[in-house]
C-alpha cells in the first residue's frame, strides 16, 4: 500500500477535522453535562452534515451516498472519533446490512437512511446472548406469511432515536456434525408496530447522550416480506456488517487517542513543578513517546485494514487485529494522559476524563477483545489442522 495520502483525502481530512471542531465540539460540555443529544441540534448536525457531503459517505454515488472507498472512509471516521460519540454517530453510517435490501425495501429504509430521513439500529445482543449469538432466544415462528417474533434484546444502541430497528432472530434449528445449532434471520422492524416496546437501559459511563434500550416483543407479527436477506441466512447479513464495524471501531479510537496525545503533550509542556515544565521529566517525556508510538502502530493496522478491504483481500483476522490492539491502546493512552495531567485529569472541566471513560466500552462492545483473540488464533491454527 501506498503509505502518502492523495490530495482528495488530504482535502478530506482537513474538511472533516474543520467540521467536527466548529459543527461538534462546542457541544461536547453540553452532552456530557445533560446526558443527551437534543432534537433541535441532531436535525442541525444532520443537515450541515448532508450539506456538507459527510452523510452516508459510505454508500454508493448511484444510491445518493458518498462514494468513499474504505481508506477514505477510514480517514473520515479517524477525524470523527476525535469528539463525543453521541454528536459524532449523527453523521450517520447507514450500515451496510441495509445493502441486502431487495424490491420495496429499498424505497421503504435503505434509500430513506442514505437521505437522512431514516435512521436504523441493529438488534442482536440479549441478556444472555452476548458474543455468543446462536444462543439467543429471541424467537421468530413462522405462521403462514407472517412470523411471531417473542423475546428481548438489550444494549441496543440508539434504539431512542432511530426509525426502525434490524432485528436478529433464532428462526429455527439445523443439524451438523457438532450436534443441533439454531438458524438466524434478519428482520427489518418498524418502530411503534404493536408488540413491541422499547424501554430505556441502565445508565452506562461510557458515551455519555448515546444510549442503549431493551427491545421487549411479545406476539410481535411481520410479514415475511419484512425479512432482510434469506430466511434463516442472518448471519450471512450481519458479516457484511461486522467487519466494517469493528475497522471503524479501530479508526475512532485512534482518533481519540491522538487528541488524548495532544492535550497531554500540551499539559507537558506548559505545567511547572519543581522549576522546570514536567515535560522535562523522563517520567513524563516517555510516557508521551510510547503514546505516540503506540497511536502510530494502531493507525498502521487500521489503514492496512482498510487499504486491504479496498483490494477485496482483507480477512477477519485483519479487522480483529485493528479491533483487539487499537481499542487496547486507547486504554493505554488515556489513561497516560490522566496521570500526566494528575489530579487536573480526573475533572470534568479538563475533559481527559472523558476520553479515559468513553475508553473502556470499545474493548467490549462489537466483539470484545476476547473474540478478537479468537479469530486472530483461529486464523493462525487453522491451517494446522487441515
Amino acid at each position: 500500500m501506498k503509505f502518502g495520502l492523495t490530495t482528495e483525502q488530504q482535502l478530506l481530512v482537513e474538511a472533516i477535522r474543520g467540521f467536527v471542531e466548529t459543527e461538534l465540539m462546542p457541544y461536547e460540555e453540553e452532552v456530557e453535562r445533560t446526558d443527551k443529544v437534543r432534537p433541535e441540534l441532531i436535525a442541525q448536525i444532520k443537515e450541515r452534515a448532508i450539506r456538507a457531503g459527510f452523510y452516508a459517505a459510505n454508500m454508493p454515488e448511484e444510491l445518493g451516498g458518498g462514494g468513499l472507498d474504505h481508506v477514505s472512509l477510514t480517514l473520515m471516521e479517524r477525524e470523527l472519533g476525535r469528539t463525543s460519540f453521541a454528536l459524532h454517530y449523527v453523521v450517520a453510517r447507514p450500515s451496510n446490512i441495509l445493502r441486502a435490501c431487495k424490491g420495496d425495501q429499498i424505497e421503504r429504509y435503505l434509500l430513506p437512511a442514505i437521505r437522512g430521513e431514516r435512521v436504523e439500529c441493529l438488534a442482536m445482543t440479549e441478556p444472555g446472548a452476548g458474543s455468543d449469538l446462536r444462543s439467543m432466544k429471541t424467537r421468530a415462528v413462522r405462521q403462514g406469511d407472517q412470523y411471531v417474533i417473542n423475546g428481548t434484546k438489550h444494549f441496543i444502541s440508539y434504539a431512542d432515536v432511530a426509525d426502525f430497528i434490524v432485528l436478529f432472530a433464532a428462526s429455527g434449528e439445523e443439524s451438523t456434525a457438532k450436534g443441533s445449532r439454531k438458524m438466524i434471520t434478519s428482520f427489518l422492524v418498524d418502530k411503534g408496530i404493536p408488540g413491541l416496546e422499547v424501554r430505556m437501559g441502565p445508565k452506562s459511563v461510557s458515551h455519555r447522550g448515546y444510549h442503549h434500550c431493551e427491545l421487549v416483543f411479545a406476539d410481535c407479527r411481520l410479514p415475511a416480506s419484512q425479512i432482510l436477506g434469506e430466511e434463516h441466512r442472518g448471519f450471512d447479513v450481519a458479516n457484511t456488517w461486522l467487519g466494517a464495524t469493528r475497522l471503524t471501531v479501530a479508526t475512532q479510537c485512534v482518533g481519540r487517542a491522538q487528541r488524548a496525545l495532544e492535550m497531554a503533550t500540551k499539559w507537558a509542556a506548559t505545567r511547572q513543578q519543581f522549576g522546570q515544565t514536567i515535560g522535562k521529566f523522563q517520567g513524563t517525556s516517555f510516557k508521551l513517546a510510547d503514546m505516540a508510538t503506540e497511536i502510530a502502530a494502531a493507525e498502521l493496522l487500521v489503514l492496512n485494514a482498510a487499504w486491504k478491504t479496498d483490494q477485496g483481500t482483507a480477512m477477519d483476522q485483519d479487522y480483529a487485529m485493528a479491533k483487539l490492539y487499537a481499542t487496547e491502546m486507547l486504554a493505554r493512552v488515556t489513561d497516560n494522559a490522566v496521570q500526566i495531567f494528575g489530579g487536573m485529569g480526573l475533572m470534568a472541566e479538563v475533559g481527559v476524563e472523558r476520553l479515559w471513560r468513553d475508553a473502556r466500552v470499545e474493548r467490549i462492545w462489537d466483539g470484545t477483545s476476547e473474540i478478537q483473540r479468537h479469530i486472530i488464533s483461529r486464523a493462525l491454527l487453522r491451517p494446522q489442522e487441515d
